[in-house]
């Protein structure tokens, strides 16, 4: 029988996933979120919008979860080299076509080692917020969540 890569999240994984982000965004009271889930390739594993989510939203979760796979850092730590490396991450985004959002609400998806599965990307509310329902959403689905900051 033929065995087919997943490049890291399954589409089982990615869809607990944004279930999970989602009713945690639900309970929170959030604004309309959208979710994108990126595997380990940067490709979109799956995706939703919910009702009333905002212009865009898709483009920024996108942004924020690539943003993370193509530095390997959690959203926190890019916002942080935004700060101090200007330069640096606007090549970044010009390299990557606009595609790197460096704030949180992009969190690295990570088996129990510590290796890269995916990448969660959130908008719709606050960054923070949408980094909750990150974090939310892939422990839920019994992986690890890399925010950019030490556990």
């Amino acid at each position: 029988m033929a065995r087919y890569p997943t490049n890291g999240l399954t589409l089982a994984q990615a869809n607990a996933i944004i279930a999970a982000a989602l009713a945690k965004g639900r309970e929170l009271n959030l604004l309309p979120l959208t979710v994108v889930v990126l595997d380990a390739g940067g490709q979109v594993k799956a995706v939703q919008r919910e009702d009333g989510a905002s212009l865009l939203r898709l483009e920024i979760a996108e942004g924020k979860a690539h943003g993370t796979l193509a530095l390997g850092l959690g959203g926190r730590e890019l916002a942080r080299r935004a700060q101090s490396m200007q330069g640096f991450m606007n090549a970044l985004s010009d390299l990557s076509g606009g595609k790197a959002v460096p704030v949180q609400g992009g969190v690295l998806a990570c088996d129990a080692s510590g290796l890269i599965l995916g990448a969660v990307g959130i908008s719709g509310d606050v960054s923070a917020q949408d980094e909750v329902c990150a974090v939310a959403g892939i422990e839920a689905a019994g992986l690890a969540a890399e925010t950019g900051d030490p556990a």
